[in-house]
């Protein structure tokens, strides 16, 4: 059964932060274009599995790679 598992593809979305624009100013942002979030730095992310939040974390930066230590499991997924 394990062997079936590993073959399932899960989505993960990282969200740093939130911001509204207007869709002239999204169309006119080119390669290295900044966009402010309404997230701050030491603010927890979340950490979506297939649309579901699962978990809440942190950015951690090691040279050139990101990565996300997951710092809080959220069990809020109900099951059928």
């Amino acid at each position: 059964m394990s062997q079936a598992i590993d073959d399932v593809d899960v989505e993960l979305t990282v969200v740093l932060g939130q911001t509204m624009m207007p869709i002239r100013q999204l169309l006119k942002l080119g390669r290295g274009a900044v966009i402010e979030l309404d997230g701050h730095q030491d603010q927890p992310v979340k950490i979506y599995a297939n649309g579901e939040m699962i978990a809440k974390g942190e950015i951690m930066v090691a040279g050139e790679n990101v990565a996300v230590s997951i710092t809080q499991s959220v069990k809020n997924y109900q099951r059928n």
